[in-house]
C-alpha cells in the first residue's frame, strides 16, 4: 500500500522530476550555442501536470474526449490512454539562425533557465513546508 503525504506531494515531485529536465535541455543548448545547425530544444509539461492535478483532485479534463465507435460487437472495447500525462519535446523555434544554421539565443537561454531555476526552488520550498507539517503532525502525536 503506497502512503502518501498529501494529494499535492506527488505532483511537486513530478514537477521537479520535469523541471530538472527543462534545465538539462537548457544547458544542452547553450553547450551547442557554436554547433552548427543546432536547434535549441525545450519541454512543456505544464500540460501533463496540469492533468495530473485534475486526477488528484477528481476536477474533469477540459479537453474534450473523442469517443470510439463500435459498428461490430467484435470490436475491442477502447483503451483509455493518458496522452496528456507525459511532457513533450521541442524545437524552440522563432529566432534568427545564424549563418551556420545555429538558432541559439543565449540570451533566451539563460533567461529560461533562470526562470526555471525560480521555479525550482519554489517547488523545493513549498516539498519542505509540506514535509514540516507531516513531520510536525508526527511529532504532537508522539505524546499522546
Amino acid at each position: 500500500m503506497a502512503f502518501e503525504i498529501s494529494k499535492a506531494f506527488d505532483i511537486m515531485q513530478k514537477s521537479l522530476f520535469y523541471r530538472k529536465i527543462r534545465q538539462d535541455l537548457i544547458s544542452s543548448n547553450i553547450a551547442n550555442a557554436d554547433t552548427p545547425f543546432y536547434k535549441p530544444r525545450d519541454i512543456r509539461f505544464e500540460e501533463a501536470l496540469q492533468e495530473e492535478v485534475n486526477k488528484k483532485f477528481n476536477i474533469p479534463s477540459k479537453r474534450p474526449k473523442l469517443e470510439l465507435a463500435r459498428t461490430n460487437p467484435l470490436h475491442l472495447e477502447p483503451r483509455d490512454i493518458e496522452e496528456g500525462s507525459k511532457p513533450i519535446i521541442f524545437y524552440r523555434d522563432g529566432h534568427l539562425a545564424r549563418n551556420d544554421g545555429n538558432s541559439v539565443d543565449i540570451d533566451v537561454e539563460t533567461s529560461e533557465m533562470a526562470k526555471n531555476n525560480i521555479a525550482y526552488n519554489a517547488t523545493i520550498e513549498a516539498l519542505r513546508k509540506d514535509i514540516g507539517i507531516f513531520k510536525a503532525i508526527i511529532d504532537s502525536s508522539k505524546n499522546i
